[in-house]
């Protein structure tokens, strides 16, 4: 297939050095490389991991009114 293709000046660059480096024609670096991302692109992708946070609550008989008690309590006296 001929086409015409226009090419941003970095993309260019690099191509031009790939092309020195692996001695190959135009046409089969710019198929090497388009067919790598089209291969890349259509991979699966990785579901998000996601995080449920749960209640953890407080053991029986606390509240969060009275912060110093409440660490006094978890931490002991010797909290600071």
């Amino acid at each position: 297939m001929r086409t015409t293709l226009s090419l941003y000046e970095d993309v260019s660059k690099l191509l031009r050095r790939e092309i020195r480096r692996s001695g190959s024609s135009l046409k089969a670096a710019v198929s090497h490389f388009l067919r790598l991302g089209l291969m890349a692109s259509g991979k699966r992708q990785n579901k998000p991991f996601i995080v449920r946070p749960g209640a953890l609550g407080l053991p029986r008989g606390l509240s969060y009114d009275n912060v110093e008690e409440l660490i006094k309590t978890l931490e002991g006296e010797s909290h600071k």
